[in-house]
């Protein structure tokens, strides 16, 4: 019943026609959005079962970046299916057994029958994957200018690792959150950009040929650490104590300068009269830089984190040239009401911003989350070379296909493959019930399609294309999705089904419960029973 709870909440808010939810927490700051995995972990679920459909919508987040919303639906529809199973007097293992085996032919019969393939994959067709992806999104108005910039995005940050294989990492496409202008206003920008400006405004607003020096340390006033006293009697010896603090911060920023560092990054603070020896040496320095960040710029630069200027062998204080990055170009820039640092041209690694614009933090949160989920999306395409067509095309193929495949078996599994097969359209029905269209109607129209092209022989092309069928909800209609643009990737669906499969077998798996009581209570439990019986 928790489950089925859990999945009514998303339900509706599946597909291009889906609807929003506001959230509001306890502090009453509101979220709106129709991300499955934002709504789930916004929750505050206590059923143990429903917890396990919590953290599978996280892990669809973070594998795939997409399909949140569905795996929950589909999860819940599994587990429904198998406990009418049980009712009727099958055992769970059995049931298992059969979720096993139908997660395996579905995998099979997707890579063998459904997926597009590489030779098929354009730019176009990468294009098409992202503007799915925003088609439920806050974005959908605007998925061509989105989706554009988003593959450009991860065009630009392509790398090869150790092992030879190209990776598009999302995390060097970093978002950038600014108030004003409408949304078309968003930009993308070459390099990486931090919410940061100069520490001071007498140093340069612009560096090229840049050494970048990235340190974890406070840059103040050299401080005693608490409890250490130190007891004089005389005047001039206090104040040349204070003066020797103010020498050891001066020495700290000589040492950097001296090493070559023309731009330094400090994730603490920096003392005003610290930063009069960076102006006179002409250095950017920026304080109070969030830890990803300095993380993220040292690893694309090259620079690496120093936590302390200690040597281990001697204990002096020193700055090696070899810990400073480079970076092409360094410049403040002002956007909307902020300043913020651009990095251009690192060294390591390329990295991209996309600056978002909108009227208000609702808006401007929703567009971060669908960007974030169409990155992923293009990620997966660019990095596995294989779509499938969507709108309910996959799950009515593999549920004709699951259908006809458990009744070639003669064991008990043939009826949970059969729920295996109905449970899967539960998907297509949804999106059809969220678009407010016939859903017995479309999805008996697809199921006719897809037996017609699963049958047909090897000759019959036109009968072999009606596989990319799917549901056109804007006109309540079936269409060949691969030609309309309705695309996904691969990844998506078959990491869906697996984790799906996964957590209704895991839950299934459970036959009872044991709640453990707290020893405090189960002491005065005791203790009460015990004068009771007096």
């Amino acid at each position: 019943m928790a489950v089925t709870g859990l999945a009514n909440i998303v339900k509706s808010s599946l597909g291009p026609q889906g609807l929003d939810k506001m959230l509001v927490d306890d502090i009453g700051d509101v979220t709106i959005t129709n991300d499955g995995a934002t709504i789930l972990k916004q929750l505050e679920v206590q059923h143990p079962a429903a917890k396990v459909l919590v953290e599978l919508s996280q892990i669809q987040d973070r594998e795939v970046g997409d399909g949140t919303t569905s795996v929950v639906i589909l999860a819940a529809e599994l587990l429904r299916r198998a406990n009418d199973l049980v009712k009727n007097k099958v055992h769970a293992t059995s049931i298992m057994a059969g979720y096993r085996m139908a997660l395996k032919e579905s995998v099979n019969f997707i890579q063998k029958s459904l997926i597009v393939r590489q030779s098929q994959l354009t730019e176009e067709s990468i294009l098409q994957a992202a503007k799915t992806s925003m088609s439920s999104k806050l974005l959908s108005a605007e998925s061509d200018f989105f989706a554009d910039m988003v593959v450009r995005a991860m065009h630009q940050v392509k790398m090869t690792n150790a092992s030879g294989t190209t990776k598009y990492p999302v995390k060097n496409v970093h978002i950038l959150k600014t108030h004003g202008l409408s949304s078309k206003e968003s930009m993308l920008v070459e390099g990486y950009a931090i919410e940061a400006s100069r520490g001071s405004q007498g140093m340069p607003k612009v560096l090229e040929n840049c050494k970048v020096a990235c340190v974890d340390f406070n840059l103040n006033k050299f401080r005693l650490q608490m409890g250490v006293q130190v007891l004089t009697r005389d005047a001039e010896e206090l104040d040349k104590i204070r003066q020797k603090e103010m020498d050891i911060c001066k020495m700290r920023c000589q040492k950097i300068i001296e090493a070559g560092a023309n731009v330094v990054l400090c994730s603490r603070g920096i003392d005003d009269f610290a930063l009069k020896y960076f102006v006179e040496a002409g250095v950017i320095a920026v304080r109070r830089v969030k830890k990803f960040d300095l993380r993220r710029i040292a690893k694309s630069t090259g620079a690496k984190v120093v936590i302390s200027l200690a040597d281990i062998e001697d204990g002096s204080e020193t700055f090696e040239a070899e810990n400073l990055g480079t970076c092409a170009k360094v410049e403040e820039r002002k956007i909307g009401d902020w300043e913020y640092m651009f990095f251009e041209g690192m060294a390591e690694q390329s990295a991209q911003t996309i600056i978002v614009r909108g009227a208000n933090e609702f808006f401007l949160d929703e567009i971060e989350r669908s960007l974030h989920d169409s990155l992923c999306v293009v990620k997966r395409v660019l990095e596995s070379n294989s779509l499938v067509a969507g709108g309910g095309a996959v799950e009515v193929a593999l549920s004709i296909y699951l259908d006809d495949f458990a009744r070639t078996l003669s064991t008990r599994e043939q009826l949970a493959i059969a729920e295996f097969s109905e449970a899967l359209l539960v998907i297509p029905k949804t999106l059809s019930m969220n678009a407010a269209k016939d859903a017995t109607d479309l999805i008996a129209k697809l199921r006719v399609f897809h037996k017609a092209a699963q049958k047909a022989g090897e000759e019959d092309q036109k009968k072999r294309d009606l596989i990319y069928s799917g549901l056109d909800l804007m006109n309540g209609k079936v269409r060949d999705n691969l030609k309309a643009g309705v695309l996904e990737p691969t990844m998506s669906k078959v990491k869906s089904l697996k984790f799906a499969t996964e957590a209704a077998i895991t839950i299934l798996r459970i036959d009872d419960m044991i709640k453990l009581i707290d020893p405090e209570k189960a002491a005065q439990m005791a203790q009460a029973q015990a004068a009771g019986q007096m």
